[in-house]
């Protein structure tokens, strides 16, 4: 049996958290194994679980409140050897500019389109699986 990706979504809010799980769905295709999600809904949550390892992608709420996922990726990214690949859920298209800054792999802004989440959450996994 195959494990599907392990993935750590943080977001401070339940509603988008549960909003992504539904827009991802399941698997990343038909007949993948199933996508292990973990939640977190503070930074330092994230961060110990980043450390800890085993993840094959991040998507962090960019909006989120205290710990933004933009400066999380950030801090992850600089301090975290061989960090998992970040979608960061921005607030507006036109913060794409700043989630390069933050050295994400993928943005995806609101409105949260499923369609467009699901694809760049395949993509973006698949760069490290």
């Amino acid at each position: 049996m195959t494990t599907g990706p392990r993935v750590l979504l943080y977001s401070d809010d339940r509603t988008v958290r549960d909003h992504v799980r539904l827009a991802v769905g399941p698997r990343l295709g038909a007949g993948a194994p199933e996508i292990a999600w973990t939640e977190a809904a503070t930074g330092p949550a994230v961060t110990s679980a980043v450390r800890a390892g085993g993840f094959d992608l991040l998507v962090l709420d960019g909006e989120a409140d205290k710990a933004g996922g933009m400066g999380l990726c950030r801090q992850l990214k600089n301090e975290v050897y061989a960090c998992p690949p970040v979608v960061i859920l921005s607030g507006r298209r036109d913060d794409a500019w700043l989630a390069s800054w933050s050295l994400a792999d993928a943005v995806v802004p609101r409105p949260l389109d499923p369609v467009e989440l699901q694809r760049a959450v395949a993509e973006t996994v698949t760069q490290k699986i």
